[in-house]
């Protein structure tokens, strides 16, 4: 399912993240020139980011959005959203992770919307 309106993008990631209880990849809401800030301070662009989103579906964890804001302007949009991720990685080992994401996404082409910066640690 794509995202229709740029909040949404948030939300069916989650759910992708969650696949066993959805149909959503999400690597399927990032554009293919994706620039993601994994984690403070790191950059990484490019699809090879995929791997290590991928890993996400196998932690039995909750990983749940809380939006704060959009801005939005023609076919750009920034999100700002509270995050947990809450749970077991693949390791068995006990998972808690949270932020403050400042997202940028794109509508496309054929208006479905797609990440395109990443910053899930925060505006800075």
């Amino acid at each position: 399912m794509p995202a229709r309106k740029p909040e949404e993008v948030h939300r069916l990631f989650s759910e992708g993240v969650q696949r066993k209880r959805s149909k959503c990849n999400p690597i399927s809401f990032m554009s293919r020139t994706l620039l993601s800030f994994p984690s403070p301070g790191k950059r990484s662009g490019g699809m090879p980011l995929s791997v290590s989103f991928e890993r996400l579906p196998r932690y039995e964890a909750r990983f749940v959005f809380n939006r704060s804001s959009l801005l939005e302007s023609n076919d750009i949009a920034i999100l700002f959203s509270s995050w947990t991720l809450a749970g077991t990685g693949p390791d068995g080992k006990a998972v808690s992770m949270a932020g403050q994401t400042t997202d940028v996404v794109r509508r496309q082409k054929d208006g479905t919307w797609l990440l395109a910066i990443d910053n899930p640690f925060g505006p800075g």
